[in-house]
């Protein structure tokens, strides 16, 4: 059997980078979303569990920490190997699903989803980063978005959770899961390398700057937040990550109530009709806006811009269609729209990142967008559970496009980037 020449193993371990990516990413939301399902199944052993309020303090406090966690990671991976932080963050969120298989009572199952926000949190930013390292131009927002297609399965294989746990029990889920999780870590540990030219500028790039050195590692982690927050195409980029992230989050907490409300339909199947809608759609946005970003940017540098402003623009109307439509193809086809247009939003965030932000601080970066669409998430959860209360659910979702479009106009006047990687 020949083995690969080095050129053309320079040009597929790229992509076998993304694709061990893929399934941790996949894990990572696997293993968070199971919980949502599970509860009947969990509330005979554990009685807290039968309060829709303890319920929501369990899945809550995954949100605060994941949150609060966020930047921070994103500062430990631009200064620590991510390989060695993205194998030890999947161990331990693994070895916490793992160890709800055995929890008795409602705080150590609260202490338990504590852990895993932290632990979660460590993933994203050093994921996407390395990401970023291994695909530097052509085809960067591809390998992003096959990434996020990850999340999109997990996500979905997660709310089968309770599907196996009335198969076997709700323990044995968490245990199986948590095995795998375990043991696809030291897979990871054997197959999973660093871009050591990305190390390599990234080191020199501190040294020139004076962060090398005694203390340069803590000093460096106030300096990166000060350029970051500096950078007025930053704070372009954070309200443009934010804005997206209300309708998104909306779609993935209140969607299906939503299809449930506007078709007069029983939540059995409203369900499973958000869910596929939104997942199918998804998947197709982010491999075109992939594509159609890294092929738009060796033409023009905004490519990546123009292509995410599309997306959005693409989610406006499917907002409004959502908000007002009361028929199937009306609701089905907004939801269709919506996932095509987000897909291509998320395809795009971390290529624009690159645009601005040195690779020194890339991971800091999405750690801070990360919280502030975390947070976004949980404060448009709370608004539209009053709105729905109220029977206005649909005007909610109709309303977010007025944010999604304030987003296109500050991102299309304040993103105009020099160069496709920021050094």
């Amino acid at each position: 059997m020949k083995t690969l020449d080095t050129r053309t193993a320079s040009r597929i371990y790229p992509w076998v980078v993304v694709g061990l990516l893929w399934g941790v990413a996949l894990l990572n939301y696997m293993d968070r979303q199971m919980l949502s399902t599970m509860k009947n199944a969990m509330e005979a052993d554990i009685t807290e569990l039968q309060s829709a309020a303890n319920f929501g303090r369990l899945m809550a406090i995954f949100l605060w920490i994941y949150g609060l966690i966020s930047p921070v990671a994103g500062a430990v991976a631009d200064r620590i190997s991510r390989k060695w932080l993205i194998v030890t963050s999947l161990f331990v969120w693994s070895a916490v699903t793992y160890g709800m298989g055995y929890a008795n009572t409602f705080n150590q199952l609260y202490c338990l989803r504590a852990v895993m926000g932290i632990s979660e949190a460590l993933y994203i930013p050093a994921g996407l980063a390395m990401i970023a390292d291994w695909h530097r131009d052509r085809s960067r927002s591809l390998a992003v978005g096959i990434h996020m297609t990850g999340l999109y399965t997990g996500q979905a294989i997660g709310g089968f959770g309770a599907t196996v746990a009335a198969a076997f029990t709700w323990h044995t889920t968490f245990h199986w899961f948590g095995i795998i999780g375990m043991a696809y870590a030291l897979i990871l540990v054997l197959f999973l390398h660093e871009n050591k030219e990305a190390v390599a500028a990234r080191r020199m790039n501190r040294m020139t700057a004076g962060e090398a050195g005694r203390g340069g590692q803590f000093k460096t982690l106030f300096k990166g937040f000060g350029l970051l927050f500096s950078n007025v195409a930053f704070w372009a980029i954070l309200f443009y990550f934010a804005a997206p992230s209300l309708p998104g989050w909306a779609t993935k907490n209140w969607l299906p109530t939503l299809f449930s409300d506007s078709l007069g339909i029983p939540m059995s199947q409203a369900g499973p009709i958000a869910t596929i809608t939104i997942a199918v759609s998804s998947f197709i946005g982010v491999i075109v806006g992939g594509i159609l970003s890294d092929r738009w940017v060796r033409r023009n540098l905004r490519g990546r811009v123009y292509t995410g402003a599309i997306g959005l623009g693409l989610t406006i109307p499917s907002l409004l269609l959502l908000g007002f439509s009361h028929n199937l193809v009306g609701v089905v086809g907004a939801g269709l729209l919506f996932g095509v247009g987000y897909g291509m939003f998320d395809a795009n965030n971390m290529p624009i990142l690159c645009q601005f932000v040195s690779d020194r601080y890339r991971a800091t970066a999405y750690g801070i967008m990360n919280m502030i669409g975390v947070f976004a998430g949980a404060a448009v959860t709370n608004i539209l559970g009053k709105w729905t209360d109220g029977g206005d659910l649909g005007a909610g979702f109709a309303w977010l496009s007025v944010i999604v479009a304030a987003a296109i106009a500050i991102q299309l006047k304040f993103l105009h980037p020099k160069t496709d990687n920021m050094l």
